[in-house]
């Protein structure tokens, strides 16, 4: 699936993830800026999520429920590992043996640790207020 899109756009673009997706572990690269963040916001969104979302680049992992409670799923964001050791520490094996969902940000910092059914996402800057996003179905 490739798609480029407006940020008025966003919400039809996370469904239609979450209806391709064979996975639920989804791995999301592109530039600071790209709008990962954002892409992942609508994503929680449109699971349902009582949270609205946002980058846990400080506390690495943020945590989203739906209104009864249920775990929906994590969201990563590895931009300030110093090495895949930190993501072990943490406990990512048994977050990625979970059922939730998995929103990763900056995947290559734990290329070796990546489950083998992840779902890259590729988010490029088109302009201000349009992107491309390639979802790479194996």
């Amino acid at each position: 699936m490739k798609k480029t899109f407006q940020r008025s756009d966003i919400q039809t673009v996370a469904k239609a993830i979450i209806d391709a997706s064979p996975s639920k572990q989804l791995c999301f690269y592109g530039e600071m800026g790209a709008g990962k963040t954002t892409l992942i916001k609508a994503l929680v969104k449109e699971l349902g999520a009582v949270d609205s979302g946002s980058s846990p680049t400080f506390g690495l992992v943020n945590e989203y429920h739906d209104v009864q409670g249920q775990l929906l799923g994590y969201h990563f964001d590895f931009y300030r590992l110093e090495d895949e050791i930190e993501a072990l520490d943490m406990g990512l094996e048994d977050y990625l043996n979970s059922d939730a969902w998995i929103f990763m940000e900056w995947p290559e910092k734990i290329k070796s640790l990546l489950p083998e059914d992840i779902v890259p996402i590729f988010l490029h800057f088109v302009d201000e207020n349009t992107r491309s996003v390639e979802l790479n179905i194996r």
